[in-house]
């Protein structure tokens, strides 16, 4: 099999989060926060210690296919050693039959000949007689023998050559089961929702939340009790309707599972330069959430809002910038950042991984959520429909099927 088969079976580019999106709660009081965020932290050690175990079991198999390859590399080459000494003893097989043929020949035409006469009456003794004529025999029996000697030593080479072929296979089936342990354990650690935000990120988006939350009802409630409201502590703004988060677009890709994950927005693009165009808050609300330099997903900001008495979260992903903070209090003028996904996107010499070309990733899902919201809740946009291809040129454009 050899170095190149095994070239491709090391690739680790993944992001370190767990089979199934952790997901924050709808919280209504203080204390809900509360235990969101210990929540958080409790999975976020099970994570770490699940991450570890299967970190280091991807270790133990990486390991072992390396070993495998050193194994399959030394069996290649004991089988061409094998095969050189094969050649070797052939080589010397013919060497010694075309010996032998001289000998013998030489031998019975000594034997028809003086000389042969010569060298046995000219022994000194009877025994010195048989010995001169063991020793013209023997001579030719020392070559047949080395030759049955030789031929058996290709035998053997030749079942170390079945033997090493099939050490090499039983490895690089070794090797393949090893891989398959390899990946069954990034499944593990591998992002479900390639969107979705990973434990790390959601603790310190509860995090923030939680300390701003805290900060607020001690101001305007002098309480920071667990049963204290959020809507006494930081008033959501009432909204009677949705505006576009953008004065121009078309959207490029829909809500739905593509490529074997789940798209949880519509992809908004424009004609260039759309890049550094200003994004806007669909509806007023307050920030929930905010994500600096995320690799999947670039600048995000999170906004949970109101919208005819019902709780909805917005969520706008691959920011180029952006100018809120969690708990600022934004209407639907407030430009919240700017559109990104090219300078920003890893094929342009940035940092987010899932971009190619300047868009806003624009969502919207039911209920209030201190970041990433479950599949369950997302919603097409209202004003929006869920197809590409869809122009708008202002904000108040509005879809109505």
């Amino acid at each position: 099999m050899g170095k190149k088969l095994f070239s491709g079976f090391l690739l680790i580019a993944c992001f370190f989060s767990f089979l199934t999106p952790v997901y924050a709660q709808d919280a209504e009081t203080l204390g809900d926060l509360r235990a969101i965020y210990n929540d958080l932290l409790r999975q976020k050690a099970e994570n770490d210690n699940l991450t570890a175990e299967a970190k280091a079991e991807i270790a133990r198999k990486e390991a072992a296919i390396k070993q495998a390859e050193a194994d399959i590399h030394k069996a290649e080459e004991d089988m061409e050693q094998a095969e050189e000494d094969i050649r070797v003893s052939n080589e010397r097989i013919k060497e010694m039959k075309v010996n032998a043929s001289d000998v013998l020949l030489y031998l019975q035409q000594m034997k028809g000949t003086n000389a042969y006469v010569e060298y046995v009456s000219g022994a000194t003794s009877m025994t010195d007689m048989i010995m001169r004529i063991a020793a013209i025999e023997q001579l030719s029996d020392k070559i047949y023998n080395t030759i049955d000697e030789l031929e058996a030593e290709i035998k053997r080479n030749e079942e170390l050559k079945v033997e090493l072929e099939q050490k090499k296979k039983d490895l690089e089936a070794q090797a393949v089961e090893y891989q398959k342990v390899i990946e069954a354990n990034y499944d593990k650690i591998e992002e479900y929702d390639k969107f979705a935000l990973d434990i790390d990120t959601q603790v310190e988006v509860a995090r923030k939340q939680l300390e701003t939350y805290e900060k607020k009802c001690a101001e305007n409630v002098g309480s920071t009790a667990d049963s204290v409201l959020l809507s006494s502590c930081s008033t959501v703004p009432l909204n009677s309707g949705w505006l576009k988060p953008l004065n121009y677009g078309v959207t490029t890709s829909t809500i739905g599972y593509r490529w074997g994950s789940y798209h949880n927005a519509l992809d908004i693009g424009g004609s260039s330069p759309f890049e550094g165009s200003p994004v806007y808050a669909a509806a007023a609300g307050e920030v929930a959430g905010v994500v600096h330099h995320y690799s999947c997903g670039g600048n995000m900001v999170f906004i949970n809002v109101i919208v005819d008495g019902k709780k909805y979260t917005t969520y706008y992903y691959h920011l180029l910038e952006y100018y809120v903070q969690v708990g600022d209090i934004v209407d639907q003028n407030t430009i919240i950042g700017l559109v990104g996904g090219y300078s920003t996107s890893t094929s342009h010499g940035g940092y987010d991984s899932c971009t190619t070309g300047a868009h806003l990733h624009f969502g919207v899902a039911e209920g209030f959520y201190t970041g990433y919201s479950p599949h369950s809740n997302v919603i097409t946009p209202p004003g929006f429909p869920n197809a590409k291809g869809y122009a708008f040129y202002s904000r108040t454009d509005m879809w109505n099927g």
